[in-house]
């Protein structure tokens, strides 16, 4: 850190949105200063969640495939798992990335500032280190950036030991014999994949009568059996009432939400995955006169909070809880602080389920267009008619192009299917320039590929699909 104190912009938190606003801010050629409590930098996407989540989902793939899927293709394995150097190699592939944003800061000028991060007043943030020194910066603007943390269940009680949140998920010291997941979210379907693939028992417990609310329900449905094709059991329409863990294990209890007997299961983990809620609380925001709403969330007009100077971003707002969605957040506001606008489309941040199949979509969904009562069309191509997903046999799931009747442009897409999470960037990219179906129908696809699932899609709106 600097000798000075003053900075052009202050960010507490040093997560996707944190870090990346500090990293633009120098560029920009503000002096900033981001203040982050843990060891590293990254934030929960880095440190215990997006990545080492996907360097498990990676391997525990490679390890199924290697136990079944090898064979079909004349590889004869038998794969034995190493769970501690599956865990080391995810450990250092994080440790890889932190490392680089610390280069990152250095490159561009930004200061780490290390320690608990306080508003204390007006253009003032208080900073208490580890060893329990406090100090204090001065800033022209405050940016909150502090992310989220796991929801809590009244009755579920986390010890990061049998009941464990999404952290503690990552890094079991054994593949469970039976893992009960609560909540069928994208965090739980993910954790749960996992540990499938490596050999439990999973059953996912969900008190909606769906899997993944927002998700297209078409995908959704077609998403649920798949995984229930791989062995994971669904309970859904049930209310978690209680859960008693012991040395051996974890009994949860729980009801129908329509009404009934209530149930009883055993598993020797749970893992707790309801959602995530804003990190807000002990930041000194009432110092500044601003008040979260009931949720934790900060009210914001183009990233300004009620106080003057003082921004937020990321998951401490409304808009969904994505990484990818807080880093446009940082470019946005420093912009705005330096230049005077910034602008994120929040209809083109897509969302991705990182199973096998993968789930990606970006846009409005059939229900969303229905309920708006907009005239759509729908083009929709399946994988089992794509050249390339025949001959690596991939031919789970479909692409859905939605377009309006009139104008043909693209209202959103929707996929389910291999490496769909690397394409969906495809119709961002397209939807961001207000593309018609038809520009994507007659762009041309390399040959043979997934994506060409993308284009004959668009060419369904129309009509006029060719199977590969």
């Amino acid at each position: 850190m600097a000798e000075t104190t003053t900075y052009d912009v202050v960010i507490i938190g040093g997560g996707p949105g944190g870090y990346n606003a500090a990293i633009r801010a120098g560029q920009l050629g503000l002096k900033a200063a981001c203040v982050e409590s843990r060891a590293t930098l990254g934030g929960t996407c880095l440190n215990v969640g997006c990545m080492p989540s996907k360097a498990l989902l990676h391997a525990s793939e490679l390890f199924a495939a290697a136990g079944g899927e090898f064979a079909t293709l004349g590889i004869e394995v038998s794969p034995k798992l190493n769970l501690p150097q599956m865990m080391k190699q995810k450990a250092d592939s994080v440790g890889q990335l932190t490392k680089g944003i610390e280069f990152l800061f250095k490159k561009n000028k930004a200061d780490w500032v290390k320690g608990f991060g306080r508003i204390a007043g007006p253009g003032k943030v208080e900073v208490k280190a580890e060893d329990g020194a406090v100090s204090t910066l001065e800033a022209k603007h405050i940016v909150i950036a502090t992310g989220s943390e796991p929801s809590k269940l009244p009755g579920v009680e986390v010890d990061q030991q049998r009941i464990v949140d999404s952290t503690g998920a990552l890094s079991l010291p054994e593949v469970p014999k039976h893992l009960i997941v609560i909540g069928a979210g994208i965090i739980g379907l993910e954790l749960g994949s996992v540990w499938r693939r490596l050999g439990a028992q999973v059953t996912v417990v969900e008190y909606l009568d769906r899997i993944t609310p927002g998700m297209d329900a078409e995908l959704a449905k077609t998403f649920q059996r798949s995984l229930s094709k791989q062995g994971m059991e669904f309970k859904l329409g049930a209310k978690v009432t209680g859960a008693k863990a012991s040395k051996k294990g974890v009994e949860l209890s729980f009801e129908p939400v329509a009404g009934g007997a209530a149930e009883t299961i055993e598993g020797d983990y749970v893992l707790l995955a309801i959602g995530r809620r804003p990190y807000t609380e002990g930041l000194g925001l009432e110092t500044v006169g601003i008040t979260p709403d009931k949720r934790g969330f900060i009210e914001t007009d183009h990233f300004k909070t009620s106080a003057a100077n003082v921004w937020a971003i990321g998951d401490v707002t409304h808009g969904p809880m994505l990484a990818h969605k807080a880093e446009e957040d940082a470019v946005a506001v420093i912009e705005t602080i330096a230049r005077g606008y910034g602008h994120v489309d929040y209809n083109l941040v897509p969302s991705v389920v990182y199973t096998s199949p993968e789930v990606a979509w970006v846009g409005k969904t059939e229900e969303q267009l229905k309920e708006e009562g907009r005239a759509y069309k729908v083009g929709k191509f399946p994988f089992s008619a794509n050249s390339r997903a025949k001959i690596n046999h991939e031919t789970e799931g479909f692409v859905k192009v939605l377009a309006d009747a009139a104008t043909d442009e693209i209202l959103g897409a929707h996929a389910i299917g291999p490496s769909v999470s690397e394409m969906i960037g495809e119709y961002c990219v397209a939807m961001a320039f207000r593309a018609a179906s038809e520009d994507v129908a007659r762009t041309c696809h390399p040959h043979p590929t997934r994506s060409e699932a993308l284009r004959q899609a668009a060419m369904g709106v129309e009509g006029w699909t060719m199977q590969a």
